[in-house]
């Protein structure tokens, strides 16, 4: 199995209009001018709007700095990730400084993303696209009995050839799994 890894010091940060922080895109799939995915990862530097993208489900999730207010729920590195309508006028409030903060957007597709910590044994479909980042800690991964050690702040993705539990152990990461079409 070919999974396909991302680095995020290897990604240059493009920075935000505004002025309110920059952004490192993972990943745009299945092309980066038409995608139904992207994975990104954003330093926000002070409070402000979100952008709006209508017609996108998002999902937010916050890996360093005290937290964020955001959509009248405190978020802080422990928190689960966040969904909601990226067509929705959001606002971003710093809790004491800034934050780096995980993000994936889907167009036209069903997913979700989710903190794991431990031991995992997760049923993958065939033609799903799945992946892991790896923020602090390194991810073990096994995956067609190939062992995979993913190291931090790296970006880990596949679609599955097939139907197949993928097993993988880590301190502390975060998941997402996107369904086919």
């Amino acid at each position: 199995m070919n999974w396909h890894e991302v680095h995020l010091d290897e990604v240059f940060p493009a920075p935000w209009r505004n002025g309110g922080g920059i952004t490192r895109e993972l990943l745009a799939w299945p092309h980066k001018d038409s995608w139904s995915v992207r994975i990104s990862v954003a330093e926000i530097a002070k409070s402000g709007p979100f952008s709006p993208f209508p017609g996108v489900a998002r999902w937010f999730a916050v890996l360093r700095g005290n937290g964020v207010a955001l959509k009248g729920q405190q978020l802080d590195a422990r928190s689960d990730p966040l969904q909601f309508d990226g067509g929705d006028a959001v606002e971003c409030k710093l809790v004491d400084g800034a934050t780096e903060d995980f993000n994936l957007m889907l167009q036209g597709r069903e997913g979700v993303l989710r903190r794991v910590k431990g031991r995992h044994e997760i049923a993958c479909l065939k033609g799903a696209l799945v992946g892991i980042y790896s923020h602090d800690h390194e991810v073990a991964f096994l995956a067609v009995q190939v062992r995979i050690v993913i190291p931090p702040r790296t970006l880990a993705w596949n679609v599955m050839p097939m139907d197949e539990r993928v097993g993988f152990e880590t301190e502390g990461a975060l998941w997402f799994e996107v369904t086919a079409p």
